[in-house]
């Protein structure tokens, strides 16, 4: 359904599980870039009404999975650590075209939110399925359905705003980009990405 040319190994859920105080803390913070990413859509384009209706309530949802994750930090005894740099996002968004038409740049930024909810949707799938502490399977999978809708918005609404054909070539582009971020990383047991 994703489309990703390069699945993430399964072994990241055993480096990840080592760290899980880590996982979490990188997860809040993601959940906290999402809900902000998504007010920065609204900010610089509010004319798009079809845009502000439908990313304006994965603001609250994202807020509120901030919440989330925050809570499990504190109920397994962990503390909220520092932010980190999200080099994967830091890579994705050299995607992104600086010029030319304002249709293309809401599309790039579109599509790069979709992208980064595709692999948030595989990594927690991966979690779901395989990580040993039930209680995080299920918290996980929860996180795994609502990243899924948020990828298919963004992708609906990059089609709304630009024609459907070129946003389709335009993702197949961005798949071949990111395969290749995530070729060249390492399984970090400290970051979702």
């Amino acid at each position: 359904m994703l489309g990703l040319k390069l699945a993430t190994d399964p072994v990241w859920v055993n480096i990840a599980e080592k760290t899980i105080d880590e996982i979490l803390t990188d997860h809040a913070y993601c959940e906290q870039k999402a809900a902000s990413t998504c007010i920065s859509l609204i900010v610089q384009y509010p004319e798009k009404e079809e845009l502000v209706e439908e990313i304006t309530p994965i603001v609250a949802e994202e807020w509120g999975y901030f919440r989330k994750v925050l809570k499990e930090l504190k109920v397994r005894g962990y503390k909220f650590g520092k932010t980190r740099s999200d080099d994967y996002v830091t890579e994705l968004m050299k995607f992104q075209r600086k010029g030319g038409k304002d249709e293309d740049r809401l599309m790039d930024k579109l599509l790069i939110a979709a992208m980064i909810e595709a692999r948030s949707c595989e990594r927690f799938r991966l979690l779901s399925l395989h990580i040993s502490d039930e209680e995080l399977k299920k918290f996980y999978h929860e996180f795994m359905v609502s990243e899924a809708g948020h990828y298919r918005t963004f992708i609906d609404l990059a089609k709304k705003y630009a024609p459907a054909e070129k946003v389709k070539q335009r993702w197949q582009e961005m798949l071949e980009f990111e395969a290749e971020i995530m070729k060249n990383r390492a399984l970090r047991g400290d970051r979702m990405h």
